[in-house]
């Protein structure tokens, strides 16, 4: 690949196009949990989580090198190892663990947390300050997903380990994305995921293996097909709208714009799936995208 093509430009644009990249990004994403779903029901999940991001490491190879990129420099790719370590190999990962045993309508709204925990990201990393009210409406969303979690496990004291790793990947998956957008304004939205994507291979790629096992997975073609998603579009091209839109910014309020996916993918997850649409579930989800609604109209210096 070579290191002469153009240097990215920072994006400019109003709040309302980050927020419409932002929304076309969670798009993408919404239909990640169900599809994971699926593809873990007859793939090992390791391979499931590692397998998409070497797929999409090898689109991005071949995208790099027609568009002749420029290399990251220096502290980049420290940085860049940092977003891979978030939402390529440790958010993928642990999802596709946890949805072994929860479905996706559960986990949607448990990662309903990850809107607040972007929201500190960029406090600490972009120096953001969101206002009272934003840190108001976010509370009440983490506290409403809290709520969720503890109805559905019979409390706080007896959550489920698949629980547990959701809460995980939230944390891991709130520092790439802050990492993420910081970077997309240095390197290019679409260029930094793909960039990441690279740094992440020599990890991903053995583990890929481990997950094979003893041979290649037989599967029908609903598995291959949601893999092929969880590989081209959650790991790759909703990547494109999703860093555009943060870089864009500001990140604490386009990060909110997630606050939407968790009645997304309850949607998808009872026509593709046949999950039954809980009471509580569907509670829990109108409270938690309120809170979003309140929170991206909140002011943010």
């Amino acid at each position: 690949m070579a290191a002469t093509g153009p240097a990215p430009t920072a994006p400019h644009g109003s709040a309302t196009a980050g927020l419409v990249f932002g929304f076309l990004g969670v798009l993408a994403f919404s239909f990640t949990l169900p599809l994971t779903r699926v593809a873990v029901a007859q793939l090992d999940p390791l391979f499931v989580g590692a397998g998409r991001a070497v797929v999409a490491g090898i689109l991005a190879m071949i995208v790099l090198a027609v568009l002749r990129q420029r290399l990251p420099r220096g502290g980049q790719w420290l940085r860049l190892a940092v977003v891979g370590a978030g939402v390529i190999a440790g958010f993928p990962i642990l999802t596709s663990f946890a949805l072994q045993t929860v479905p996706a309508a559960h986990g949607a709204v448990v990662i309903g947390l990850l809107p607040a925990a972007t929201a500190v990201v960029a406090v600490l990393r972009a120096r953001e300050r969101p206002s009272l009210r934003f840190w108001l409406a976010s509370g009440l969303g983490v506290a409403a997903v809290i709520g969720f979690v503890a109805l559905t496990a019979g409390g706080l004291s007896s959550l489920h380990p698949a629980d547990l790793l959701l809460v995980c990947a939230v944390v891991l998956a709130a520092i790439g994305y802050g990492e993420g957008a910081l970077l997309s304004r240095e390197l290019g939205s679409w260029q930094t995921i793909c960039w990441a994507l690279i740094v992440a291979l020599p990890v991903m790629v053995p583990l890929m293996l481990v997950g094979l096992g003893s041979g290649w997975p037989r599967a029908d073609a609903p598995a291959w097909l949601a893999f092929a998603y969880l590989a081209g579009v959650s790991m790759f091209l909703g990547f494109f709208a999703w860093y555009r839109g943060l870089a864009i910014g500001p990140i604490a309020r386009v990060s909110q714009i997630q606050l939407v996916q968790p009645v997304l993918t309850i949607v998808w997850a009872t026509l593709l799936l046949g999950e039954r649409l809980d009471l509580i579930v569907l509670v829990g989800a109108l409270a938690v995208i309120l809170c979003a609604a309140t929170a991206v109209r909140a002011r943010i210096r």
